[in-house]
């Protein structure tokens, strides 16, 4: 196997062989080299936490689920582009690079020609790789940027789209509040409770965009908890939180966690606990709510007996730890897992009033702060130099869609919807352009996404591997894996800059994005604009001057770049622990105001109220589900993030495959749900409902609350029809079951965490699993 280029090798081409050389994921920092032939990866020596699912690179480089050399499907070159219900069960006609862009730059000039850059789709969810310059996400979004005037383009995210809409309504930005707020040094100081709604789950903080150096996240929690604070986990798992925490558990039902705030605070108003100066001095509409809250607005009292009644726990447990905050630093934290479920925008804006009512927010460890515990991100100081960033150009084209509601883009072109206040079209999508992303991981009701897809004259994808995206493809396009490219690792809340050296050659004809496109502009005309006269190795080193000339201004030292990609990493300044804008405005409200119209915590919001949004009215307020239980589906199915892998990111990778049993995915029962229906711990059962069906290995558990199951995300969809003649995944993807639909007109975002099931032992051999064997090939 090759080894990494040294720092002058970027521009000589001469090699070095270093045993071990850095290489940084979004699960970590990590040294890799190769031992007798086989791939060796070990943790940064000061991580105090590492991920275990560094271990996913040691089988993946020559995985036979790599895509080797370029593909075409054979339906679309034998029929040209056009929908096609094909797409996803053809065969695939293998092709040298010279001819598949020659085919793909001319399929691009006829679209823009014929239907014009806002025919185009840009697709990428931006986690392919911790690199900043071969940033997939980047990477696809300036070539069409500069090679076609632009694209249509989605906004938010799966993980977090109805909270960055309403956050910025009520509080401030996303990022304001989940990255530049309380961090953990506060809570290890300061904290008395952390009422934590959703958990906070050690495998969620354990990753992060651009890399993470050090997991703080469970020394964090053991060292507060050996202060005296506590914390109260409310989450249908026990496992939301490790055991240093010591955490008490709520098992509220899934889904109920804005009644359960009310009832918290129907308590504290009711006993006059609540902080009435903050309210009135730094809040906007609590008269409106307060009305709502205790029932003089619609005629039922948010008490603790009415939550109890809707959320399963016991009035006693709401009033008694409602009693248990006042006086006390009380932190709010809601997990990103409440907003992706229907009415996802009301637990994200109850929280911050709960936190406000309370007088905590701004204080040191206290108040209100989305997500924490979510990604290893949040909670952490912002470095005080800039780091790297690929420039994606100017995109000419104003359409876009909510991320989550692609498949309603593709299957109703032309058709209305609401966004934010907007009344808003969907383009016609004529192409799809996807690099370093899986919508068959991140979309709901993948059935009718496989329709969505069909639709499409052209789908393309760059890819590492056969992906049920690749699969569902016209023209497949092999990239390099993370290993096999030179990069810079950053992120912007780690100190450590780091060299990604060059592991291993690329795999087959695999080749890095930049060079795919670059090539590709160049039959377009646009090579220069694409590549500003740059290889990817002078690219690297202007980024990296950037960050240099940053330190250089603050006199710290600044090394050249071959000094630092000689040395490997290099510590990065950070900000002080100054709280941000919620700091600054409970220190000086006039000076300071927040982002809302009012500059105020907007209890309620008139604006919202204005959109006349029946699933998201102008305060916080509890809207039952549609989609929840029923006679023929009673168990809800959580579909959270998986503990193995990033997404569905090396599905087949070692750590992965090691807690796969029989190579399916594991889905965790109650025991006395279990027993009901006759199902054994290591059976394999049948998850469904009206929208489709798959298989998994149950694991029985009372960590999981009774009328619960548990399924992680990120099992690669494996689709087949079993001895039935029922289709089924047989690989275990949740997806297949969850809901496509907004969280409400307000946000549409995705609310893909909690949909009703029905579970049932299989009786049958199940039908062989495929999803990591290559298609056909013609």
């Amino acid at each position: 196997m090759s080894a990494s280029l040294s720092a002058s090798s970027i521009a000589s081409g001469s090699e070095a062989r270093p045993a071990m050389r850095p290489h940084s994921a979004h699960w970590g920092v990590f040294s890799a080299g190769w031992q007798d032939g086989a791939l060796v990866v070990r943790p940064h020596p000061d991580d105090p936490d590492p991920n275990p699912l560094i271990g996913n690179f040691t089988n993946a480089l020559r995985h036979p689920a790599r895509v080797t050399t370029p593909m075409v499907r054979r339906g679309w070159l034998e029929r040209g582009p056009g929908p096609d219900p094909l797409r996803g069960l053809d065969t695939f006609v293998p092709m040298q690079w010279d001819e598949v862009l020659d085919r793909l730059a001319a399929e691009l000039q006829r679209v823009k020609q014929r239907h014009g850059a806002q025919a185009v789709f840009g697709g990428s969810y931006g986690w392919s790789s911790a690199g900043r310059f071969h940033h997939a996400q980047s990477q696809v979004h300036r070539f069409l940027n500069t090679s076609l005037g632009g694209y249509v383009r989605s906004v938010n995210s799966y993980s977090a789209g109805a909270s960055a809409v309403i956050l910025p309504h009520i509080l401030g930005s996303m990022d304001d509040v989940a990255r530049r707020n309380v961090t953990w040094e506060q809570i290890v100081e300061h904290t008395d409770v952390v009422l934590a709604f959703g958990g906070m789950a050690l495998k969620n903080s354990r990753v992060a965009s651009g890399g993470i150096s050090r997991h703080i996240e469970r020394d964090s929690m053991r060292a507060a908890t050996a202060r005296g604070c506590r914390f109260v986990s409310v989450s249908p798992l026990r496992t939301d939180f490790p055991p240093e925490a010591k955490a008490d558990w709520l098992a509220a039902k899934p889904g109920t966690d804005t009644a359960l705030m009310l009832g918290l605070l129907h308590e504290l108003v009711s006993s006059g606990l609540h902080d009435r100066d903050f309210l009135a001095r730094y809040c906007e509409g609590w008269p409106e709510f307060e009305d709502y809250l205790m029932g003089r607005a619609d005629g039922t009292p948010k008490t603790a007996a009415w939550a109890a009644s809707i959320c399963g726990l016991p009035g006693r447990a709401i009033a008694e730890l409602a009693a248990a905050l006042p006086g006390k630093r009380v932190l709010v934290v809601v997990a990103h897992s409440l907003q992706r479920a229907e009415h996802g925008e009301q637990p994200v804006w109850m929280a911050a009033v709960l936190a406000a009512a309370l007088g905590q927010l701004g204080l040191p460890g206290g108040g209100y702060n989305y997500a924490l515990g979510t990604l290893a991100h949040y909670g952490k100081r912002t470095n005080a130099v800039p780091v790297a960033a690929l420039p994606q150009g100017t995109n000419g084209v104003k359409d876009f869609i909510p991320v989550a509601r692609i498949a309603d883009m593709l299957l109703h072109p032309g058709e209305a919807f609401d966004y934010n206040g907007q009344r808003r079209i969907y383009p016609h999508i004529r192409m799809a352009y996807w690099a370093g992303g899986n919508p068959f991981h991140h979309h709901q009701d993948l059935n009718r996404l496989r329709e969505a897809f069909r639709r499409l004259d052209t789908f393309v994808v760059h890819e590492i591997a056969w992906t049920a995206t690749a699969r569902h493809a016209d023209i497949v396009l092999p990239c390099t894996l993370t290993l096999e490219r030179e990069d810079i690792g950053a992120a912007p809340t780690d100190p450590l800059m780091v060299a990604m050296h060059r592991i291993a050659e690329p795999h087959g004809l695999a080749r890095d994005d930049y060079d795919i496109f670059a090539d590709l502009a160049e039959r377009l005309g646009t090579r220069e604009a694409f590549t500003e006269g740059r290889t990817s190795g002078q690219w690297l080193r202007h980024l990296y001057e950037r960050t240099r000339t940053a330190l250089a201004a603050q006199e710290l030292e600044a090394p050249d770049f071959d000094t630092f990609w000689e040395r490997g990493e290099m510590l990065l300044p950070q900000q002080a622990d100054d709280g941000g804008i919620l700091r600054a405005f409970r220190e000086d409200p006039s000076r300071h105001p927040l982002p809302t119209p009012s500059g105020k915590v907007q209890i309620s919001s008139p604006t919202i109220a204005g959109f006349g949004y029946a699933d998201c009215p102008g305060h916080p307020a509890w809207l039952p589900p549609e989609d929840g239980p029923t006679t023929s589906h009673p168990l809800t199915l959580i579909s959270n993030q998986p503990a193995t892998r990033l997404h569905s990111q090396l599905d087949f990778g070692a750590y992965s495959a090691s807690q796969k049993r029989d190579g399916r995915e594991v889905c965790t029962i109650n025991s006395a749900d279990a027993a009901a229906r006759g199902i054994a711990d290591g059976d394999f059962v049948r998850l469904y409902n009206g929208r489709g069906a798959c298989l998994a290995s149950a694991a029985l558990s009372d960590s999981v609350m009774p009328g619960v199951v548990q399924l992680p995300t990120g099992a690669w969809y494996d689709p087949a029809i079993d001895a039935s003649g029922r289709q089924i995944c047989t690989h275990g993807n949740p997806n297949v079951l969850t809901r496509d639909k907004g969280t409400s007109p307000l946000a549409q975002g995705c609310t893909g965490q909690l949909t009703a099931i029905q579970v049932e032992r299989l009786n049958e051999t199940p039908p062989p699993m495929r999803a990591f064997e290559p298609p056909e090939v013609s």
